[in-house]
């Protein structure tokens, strides 16, 4: 029996285990946030009508920024349940995906510097710590806060920071629950490791380096 048929089966199983794990979620996803995402939809957008019939404008450009925030989500949810990452990610790679993730966010986003294509899986990780890092930022900065994120790429390696200049936290007594956690399982899950750094009134700084193999290796 050759190496090649002694491993098939193996394989086989690995790969029906991964398909049946893969479902799972899509379903967790579908039958959860996913619904919740599409009542808030319809909930903010009846909301929305409600403030324009009462004249109240402010409430209600308030309601439809908030709607199409849920939108955002709820197709990002859909995106995941499908397996596949944003298309802009796919498509343009990750610089042009920060850049299109920070013009849609609640605080000015400039994104400096630049990464070649890589695998999947790194890239992924990548975006979805930045926009994680985004999100934070958008949540607890305050009110006209500004963040930038840089990125570097040299020997098959990827330096990347998140920082705003928002009111900061207590970062060692947040890092290992929420989305700091978070961040850092989906960074050392692709190779690589993350440093969060912030203090009250100093704003918060995520930084972390990923192995960044070339994308023609990745083929």
């Amino acid at each position: 029996m050759s190496t090649l048929q002694a491993h098939a089966p193996r394989e086989a199983i690995s790969g029906i285990a991964e398909a049946v794990a893969r479902r799972r979620i899509e379903r967790d996803l579908h039958d959860g946030a996913q619904t919740v995402l599409v009542a808030m939809r319809l909930k903010l957008g009846l909301a929305a009508d409600c403030a324009a019939e009462l004249g109240a404008s402010e409430l209600h450009s308030m309601l439809v920024e908030l709607g199409e925030e849920a939108q955002q989500a709820l197709d990002g949810v859909r995106s995941i349940a499908h397996g596949a990452c944003p298309p802009v990610l796919a498509v343009r790679g990750l610089a042009d995906a920060l850049r299109a993730e920070g013009d849609r966010a609640a605080i000015a986003v400039r994104v400096s510097g630049g990464a070649p294509r890589s695998t999947p899986e790194a890239e992924a990780a990548v975006y979805y710590c930045c926009t994680e890092a985004l999100q934070n930022a958008a949540k607890h900065a305050g009110r006209g806060a500004r963040a930038r994120i840089r990125l570097a790429c040299s020997r098959e390696e990827l330096r990347f920071a998140v920082a705003d200049d928002g009111a900061g936290f207590e970062a060692s007594a947040a890092a290992r629950v929420g989305g700091i956690a978070h961040m850092r399982e989906r960074v050392a899950a692709a190779g690589g490791e993350l440093v969060v750094v912030s203090r009250p009134g100093d704003g918060t700084t995520v930084r972390g380096t990923v192995p960044w193999p070339a994308a023609a290796e990745a083929a």
